[in-house]
């Protein structure tokens, strides 16, 4: 059962509304049974009454108009059945879309290797249920040429072999850098990395090409492996020259992880550039109606998170799922037309020092930090370690936070 392709009964009804709907009769029905049990014989009623008056006679007890009272319990009481009736449909709906998305991230686990994916082994598959739950996954966008850019990243807010592991058994924490394959499998390029991950242990290997203008079929890739692959109640996806606060993204997320359908990151609204030859160009501008229209609101591509069930979704639908030049676009169009939460958290897209500084003095630290005017931090290679320094948490404060 995918999402946005609900299962149908032989008449043509999706079997979700027909269950709603009988599940809605029946305590409807309870309701009404347990009204006509509240209403006695009249008979019966007659004889009560004229008991009572009798009694009356002998007591000493002041009359008391109950009629009204009795009307507004009665009503009342129907108010709250009715209430509770509604509590019970809206719980039940809740527990079906969740079990909706069990299954559908099941199915797609064991099929994700038809289009772009790494293959789910038979174990895999047969200990999904298994699985540990996790709070987050964090995927770093890297590419070939960036192994300076990954050392610089280890050296700083990243942690390295055992404390790596750790962060995953006693945070729930997963962080991988996630890169592709070349456009010759198995050459030098592969082989490279091959050994960079033998020693570090630290990357998630997508069935992707490895390209520039591919971004946003990449990042489908990474949000469909990874969903196939951990249980988390996050995903996020972060470039490989931004600095993270671990600690401060574990609080942000843990906030809204109750909440269904989440979208969070630094919300914005660029214009759609028509003109070819510039960087972010736009081949399909005219999508966006006339010249000089603005996208519609989506997170800047730096750093963002959706909840599992959208990660889902991207996964169930990647077939149908248009990829526009931007990568940041495209995962912004996808959720088009979704009931989804966008959550425009403006920690996730601090400056470097001094702004940085500042707002952790005001009390609202940072978990992302960059520079605007790179789409990253400038030189990132040579001024990672300062930026850690002068933004960072503290290398101790992930392992004293609480989720």
């Amino acid at each position: 059962m995918g999402i946005g392709r609900p299962q149908k009964s032989s008449n043509g009804v999706p079997t979700r509304w027909v269950s709603l709907f009988c599940i809605a009769s029946f305590f409807l029905g309870i309701l009404v049974v347990n009204r006509f049990w509240d209403f006695p014989d009249p008979a019966k009623m007659d004889e009560e009454a004229s008991s009572v008056k009798k009694d009356q006679l002998n007591v000493d007890h002041p009359t008391v108009n109950c009629e009204k009272q009795e009307t507004a319990v009665r009503a009342g009481d129907i108010l709250s059945q009715v209430s509770q009736t509604h509590d019970v449909i809206m719980t039940l709906d809740k527990t079906i879309s969740s079990l909706e998305m069990q299954l559908a991230s099941a199915r797609a686990a064991k099929v994700i290797n038809e289009d772009g994916s790494p293959m789910v082994t038979k174990s895999e598959t047969e200990h999904l249920k298994e699985r540990p739950k996790f709070l987050f996954v964090m995927g770093i966008m890297t590419a070939f040429s960036s192994r300076k850019r990954r050392d610089s990243i280890r050296q700083t807010w990243m942690p390295k072999g055992k404390e790596l592991k750790k962060l995953e058994t006693e945070k729930g924490i997963i962080i991988r850098f996630v890169i592709g394959h070349s456009a010759s499998p198995g050459g030098v390029l592969d082989r490279a990395i091959e050994a960079e991950d033998d020693q570090h242990k630290d990357f998630l290997r997508l069935n992707h090409v490895e390209g520039y203008h591919e971004l946003s079929s990449k990042t489908q890739i990474y949000f469909s492996t990874a969903v196939s692959k951990w249980d988390a109640d996050f995903y996020i996806k972060v470039d490989d020259d931004v600095h993270i606060n671990l600690g401060m993204v574990g609080s942000t997320l843990a906030r809204h992880r109750s909440k269904p359908r989440v979208y969070m990151g630094c919300m914005k609204s660029g214009p759609v550039l028509a003109q070819s030859g510039v960087k972010y160009h736009e081949p399909e501008y005219w999508k966006f109606g006339e010249e000089g229209n603005k996208y519609f609101r989506h997170a800047t591509g730096q750093i963002y998170a959706i909840s599992k069930d959208l990660a889902t979704y991207i996964s169930v639908n990647r077939h149908v799922l248009h990829r526009y030049a931007n990568e940041d676009v495209s995962l912004g169009s996808w959720f088009i037309g979704l009931d989804v939460e966008h959550v425009d958290d403006r920690s996730l897209c601090c400056g470097t020092a001094p702004d940085c500084e500042w707002k952790a003095q005001a009390g609202n630290p940072c978990a992302a930090s960059f520079d605007w005017s790179c789409s990253g931090i400038c030189k990132s290679v040579e001024r990672m370690e300062e930026v850690h320094q002068r933004c960072g948490e503290g290398d101790e404060a992930i392992w004293h936070t609480s989720f």
